[in-house]
């Protein structure tokens, strides 16, 4: 990706990799959803970049974990990990009823678009405006692959407002309640269950 322009992508100028690595907010919801998982279960890592939290849900006890991002780069670290990946966009390439778990640690971090640049960093951690470019669009879509009592478990910021973030997982007919919650510097970090009214 990218335009072409001689600047260094915000991998290069953040001084990590281009894959976005386990930092605490994957750690919460990879703890948060191991208390969940059961033997037998199938897991959905959404955006799983280097796949931590499914790999952490596989040695949970989850008799199938599956990572899903759209990012090559991504896919490439995940499989390396040891997790089977799919390149897709969010849950598009699942079928229905699929999962009993579907966690997600999207990028949350409200950015103006005039800030944003075009790499795959930039689209691990920039949410848009409010920081909901990618919560929203998963709420509309991950009850189609939750298996019937399964549940979606993401990862969002007091910056992205998880009161929003429930009102309208409920116009999409989610009913939802918080798990877990750590206090950091500029943030607090929530995990939020989402599941069938």
């Amino acid at each position: 990706m990218g335009d072409g322009e001689d600047r260094p992508s915000l991998a290069d100028q953040r001084g990590v990799e281009s894959v976005y690595l386990p930092a605490e907010d994957s750690d919460l919801l990879a703890r948060t959803a191991r208390e969940r998982v059961e033997a037998g279960d199938t897991v959905l890592d959404v955006g799983t970049g280097s796949g931590y939290v499914a790999a952490t849900l596989a040695d949970a006890g989850a008799r199938r974990a599956v990572g899903v991002d759209v990012s090559p780069l991504a896919c490439r670290e995940a499989a390396d990990n040891g997790v089977p990946v799919v390149r897709g966009n969010l849950v598009e390439p699942f079928q229905r009823d699929a999962f009993d778990i579907v966690t997600f640690n999207p990028p949350y971090l409200p950015t103006p678009s005039e800030q944003e640049w075009d790499d795959w960093m930039e689209h691990a951690l920039s949410g848009g405006d409010d920081g909901r470019r990618l919560v929203d669009p998963f709420l509309e879509t991950v009850e189609r692959v939750l298996a019937p009592g399964g549940e979606g478990l993401m990862l969002v910021s007091s910056l992205t407002d998880p009161d929003a973030v429930r009102a309208y997982a409920s116009e999409q007919g989610l009913a939802s309640e918080q798990l877990a919650s750590e206090k950091h510097p500029y943030e607090a970090l929530v995990v939020l269950r989402f599941y069938r009214v």
